[in-house]
């Protein structure tokens, strides 16, 4: 056997006690059981919210206090709970305005047969909205810690980038350079002509080891940060036109962002790099581009990024696609400093713009990580300061 509802519980405003006894026989009527509260001052009414109500029923004119101020009192501490505004004569300003204060319905005391479906369908509507307010809760939670896990996912990519860096560095690069020396001694000593020729010819392919090895290095960890963002972004620039072919031109008006006197913040040269080097790859796979630009600007403590390209452009289904996830990881990037990116495109190119506000972060020094220790490779003069010592 199913128990019975529980009682309703009703806080009523209303100073005629007469009033409140009509309204409870037409809830009576209605087969709804009630436990209210009659009170008729503004102290009484404020006490008795500090108690847990279901619904409140008030008139509209009381002494000294009226229903929209009690409405107003309400919504200051819970917006949701069911307001019914009951009056012997309300007129159709009166009317709008208490909705539009957040009245859940209004009713005149000459229709009080309708008071018990009024108040049953606010809070059926109370309960849908609470049921909202609490999906739409849980729903902005689990994206927070969706982008708290994104964000901690990009800094150990980073961090495991670097390790891995090192260890190229420090071992593989060590020990390649170690046998270039050895095999050019015996290159430089041996007087056969055959070992010689071997040597020379394996100490190409040596030599073409370690250019490997830097540059996978130097995708895994960009040591040209340590001069700066746009010495790095010049780099990058140039790099980029010279394995491309595209013109790729980079633009500052001030050459000492990211260096002494005009330090970043801790992580955002490497944001903004990674940005870049995203984006190119991305032009160079997709755009069929023939001129990109690159501008970086520092201006009201925004650091702003801009990336531009005359190519085929985007189109909405691009973004669309399920494995679209380059866009979505340079969203992720820049939200781990504060910032954003915005993306426009057109059949005359696309524009991809990262802004990171520097105000709200405490200066540092922009990250470096193990230096690297050695002139440019005599096989690519291209300068690169992650690059071994060469013979």
């Amino acid at each position: 056997m199913s128990e019975p509802p529980a009682a309703l519980r009703l806080l009523h405003l209303e100073d005629s006690e007469l009033d409140h006894e009509l309204a409870l026989v037409q809830l009576q009527r209605s087969g709804l059981r009630v436990r209210a509260l009659r009170v008729e001052t503004r102290e009484e009414f404020e006490a008795a919210l500090a108690q847990h109500w279901d619904a409140i029923v008030s008139d509209y004119n009381l002494p000294g206090f009226s229903g929209l101020q009690a409405l107003r009192l309400v919504r200051a501490r819970d917006p949701i709970l069911p307001f019914v505004l009951v009056s012997g004569e309300i007129g159709e300003d009166l009317a709008v305005a208490a909705m539009r204060d957040g009245a859940s319905d209004y009713l005149l005391k000459s229709g009080l047969a309708r008071l018990a479906p009024a108040l049953e369908h606010a809070i059926d509507a109370a309960r849908t909205r609470a049921a909202k307010l609490e999906a739409d809760r849980e729903l902005a939670e689990s994206r927070r810690r969706l982008a708290e896990l994104a964000r901690h996912l990009q800094t150990r990519i980073e961090a495991e980038r670097a390790a891995i860096a090192r260890e190229i560095h420090d071992d593989v690069g060590g020990s390649l350079t170690a046998l270039k020396f050895d095999i050019d001694w015996i290159r430089r000593h041996s007087p056969d002509p055959a070992v010689r020729q071997r040597a020379a010819s394996a100490l190409e392919t040596v030599t073409h080891a370690i250019g490997a090895s830097q540059r996978i290095m130097h995708n895994l960890r960009p040591a040209i940060l340590e001069q700066g963002l746009v010495a790095a972004l010049q780099w990058l620039a140039g790099r980029f036109e010279k394995r491309t072919g595209v013109e790729c031109v980079f633009r500052t008006r001030d050459e000492r962002i990211g260096t002494a006197g005009r330090e970043l913040p801790d992580g955002v040269p490497l944001v903004a790099y990674r940005t870049a080097q995203e984006a190119l790859t991305n032009i160079s796979k997709h755009a069929c581009a023939q001129r990109v630009t690159m501008d970086l600007s520092l201006s009201g403590g925004v650091l702003s990024l801009e990336i531009s390209d005359d190519g085929r452009g985007l189109r909405p289904a691009d973004l669309a696609k399920a494995s679209s996830f380059g866009i979505r990881g340079l969203h992720e990037r820049a939200g781990t400093v504060g910032g954003w990116i915005e993306l426009g495109s057109s059949d005359s190119g696309t524009t991809l713009l990262l802004s990171i506000p520097l105000d709200a972060q405490p200066p540092h020094a922009a990250p470096g990580g193990t230096g690297a220790d050695g002139a440019n490779d005599d096989e690519d003069r291209e300068h690169d300061p992650s690059a071994w010592s060469s013979l």
